[in-house]
């Protein structure tokens, strides 16, 4: 029910840089937490970072001090910017979020986007 929709990615070398970008729709009731995720070749979806809508944040251990995520909650937009990137940061990075939609909030929604991919080259 969000419909989340993913930009940004690409490809990039070690120690550059990339910004990744997330909507959700706009007519939902309220949008709780939002977030980023990533999968690697032959690996489990992980955390990258996650915000709420006052502005709580948890980071992954290895993106700590060089990914920052914000979000934009009269937009109902999330963003990732990814500093100092590094060969094993390449993966499929998805959006997620969770929160109520339709008349008064009646429905609950944990929506994923469709991935964008990451990659950096040594």
């Amino acid at each position: 029910q969000a419909q989340l929709m993913e930009s940004g990615g690409g490809s990039v070398q070690a120690g550059g840089s990339l910004s990744l970008s997330c909507s959700a729709s706009k007519n939902l009731f309220s949008v709780d937490v939002m977030g980023w995720y990533r999968q690697a070749p032959g690996k489990e979806r992980e955390l990258v970072a996650t915000i709420t809508s006052d502005n709580k944040i948890i980071y992954a251990d290895a993106v700590k001090g060089r990914f920052t995520i914000s979000r934009d909650n009269a937009e109902n937009m999330v963003y990732l910017q990814m500093d100092m990137l590094k060969p094993e940061d390449t993966a499929v990075y998805y959006c997620h979020a969770n929160g109520r939609a339709g008349f008064n909030g009646i429905f609950v929604f944990d929506d994923w986007g469709q991935g964008t991919r990451v990659t950096v080259s040594s």
